[in-house]
């Protein structure tokens, strides 16, 4: 493995003085060296990049982009350090003249991060510099990695609209904890940046909002030392709010590992929340992430805590309920499975529910038979799954882009499990145009799954089209 860290294999010596590159790349591999055993193969793992790119970062052959720093600097704890780094290449501050004056160790492969280069936080986003980090299929599985951006097309009113988001962050000279923007209220300044991330992440998927997101949180925990009583009451609030977000997000992006992170904070942040319905939602979610991950037990666990907990006039127990009954349906207890979804719709059509309440404001019946038209698939009842997701997907609401995404890439998955190779066709490759735009992994991966199912009708046409055209937008790397 290109790199280092493979059986047998030293790792190379870094030269960080050569340039900034290097500097930045004697870091990266000096905050990995602080976990034994580490490889670059073991890191591409967990942060979905490719191995020989992340080797050629810390060699300072390429110049990684900021998410890649980001999730690398996520991975092995380095506290911001190396994603301050980074941006400050951008700013076109020396790094290295700047270590030196800090006093830096200069040996090959010696240096650490240093403290003088905390830096504030900015606006960059997952779509700034040269390059642009893309989705490769490998081994059924997507990994990101980076291309120049000059050679994408369609891109610039994407980075357009995530620069047009308000300033994350801004600090001031005289040490006062940071604010979103300069004379106004910055707890409704938080609000209003959910609300949009939230927005964005629906119309332009996860790897949009991913940093602006996690800066949010670092914003509340400064206000959260100069305020009290309602004040801070709301931020703990948001605080909450925006990791539950995060944990999405990285579920979405097919970062099982940074999402329980998030959501299990999440959990932890609401019990000082003040909002016990904050705390059934947050719960009702690990219900879901544990789905997507294929726990049964845990699914059902956390959903039926969940539904037990739930104020009966919102919409939380129908939520929990959802999210439980997947959880049934990886059991392989179909009757259970669809007792729980009948429970939620019957909580939804009977009950007189609070007007007021935020909670679940977009669980509605199409939503609910969505996730039964899953927990079909997952039982092997494909041809009903597919009349279940095409139903649900008729009904779905406008602006849901991602979603209808994901819901077209399951669809196709069931028609391929019926044995309908042509219809599954049409659908993934209508689901493959969202998950190029938005680049979420849950649409990437269930297409690269399609692909696979498909392999036995490569000579049908429509397949064939299929095929051909998730290589050319999606490369596969074997």
């Amino acid at each position: 493995m290109e790199g280092g860290g493979g059986v047998g294999q030293a790792p190379s010596v870094l030269t960080p003085y050569e340039s900034d590159a290097h500097y930045l790349g004697a870091q990266m591999r000096a905050w990995r060296d602080k976990h034994p055993g580490l490889s670059l193969a073991k890191l591409s793992v967990r942060i979905n990049y490719h191995a020989s790119y992340l080797g050629r970062s810390e060699r300072g052959k390429q110049l990684p982009t900021l998410d890649v720093v980001f999730a690398y600097d996520r991975a092995v704890g380095a506290d911001g350090a190396l994603v301050r780094l980074r941006k400050m290449i951008d700013e076109g501050i020396d790094i290295r003249s700047q270590a030196a004056r800090d006093g830096a160790k200069t040996g090959a492969h010696e240096a650490k991060a240093p403290a003088a280069l905390a830096g504030n936080p900015d606006t960059e986003t997952p779509w700034s510099g040269e390059e642009i980090s893309l989705p490769i299929l490998q081994d059924g599985k997507v990994v990101f990695v980076s291309v120049p951006r000059r050679a994408l097309f369609g891109i610039s009113a994407a980075a357009a609209l995530t620069a047009a988001v308000p300033t994350a962050a801004f600090a001031s000279s005289d040490g006062a904890p940071p604010l979103l923007l300069p004379d106004t209220d910055p707890i409704q300044d938080l609000k209003t940046m959910r609300r949009l991330l939230i927005d964005m992440d629906n119309l332009m998927g996860p790897r949009a909002v991913l940093q602006k997101a996690t800066e949010q949180i670092h914003v509340i925990e400064a206000l959260l030392k100069t305020r009290s009583g309602a004040d801070q009451r709301e931020l703990k609030q948001l605080r909450t709010q925006y990791a539950e977000f995060c944990g999405w997000v990285h579920q979405d992006v097919g970062d099982y590992r940074a999402a329980q992170y998030w959501t299990d904070r999440a959990l932890e942040w609401s019990y000082s929340s003040g909002d016990p319905d904050l705390t059934v939602y947050v719960l009702a979610r690990k219900a879901q992430l544990a789905g997507d991950m294929g726990d049964p037990f845990l699914a059902v666990d956390n959903g039926e805590a969940a539904l037990g907990m739930a104020r009966p006039d919102t919409k939380l127990p129908a939520v929990a309920a959802v999210y439980a009954a997947h959880g049934f349906a990886l059991r392989r207890d179909a009757a259970e499975m669809h007792r729980s979804y009948d429970q939620a719709l019957n909580l939804l059509s009977t009950r007189d529910l609070d007007p007021l309440s935020p909670w679940g404001v977009w669980l509605d019946e199409p939503y609910i038979e969505v996730h039964r038209a899953h927990s079909l698939a997952a039982l092997g009842q494909h041809q009903e799954a597919a009349a279940g997701f095409n139903r649900a997907i008729a009904n779905l609401p406008s602006g849901y882009t991602r979603d209808r995404g994901v819901y077209l890439a399951r669809e196709a998955t069931a028609y391929a499990g019926a044995k309908e190779p042509e219809q599954a066709a049409r659908v993934g490759l209508q689901a493959l145009s969202v998950g190029a735009s938005t680049q979420s992994a849950r649409i990437l991966t269930e297409l690269a799954a399609l692909d696979a199912k498909l392999a036995s009708w490569q000579t049908v046409q429509g397949v064939k089209d299929f095929r051909d055209t998730l290589r050319s937008m999606i490369p596969h790397q074997k």
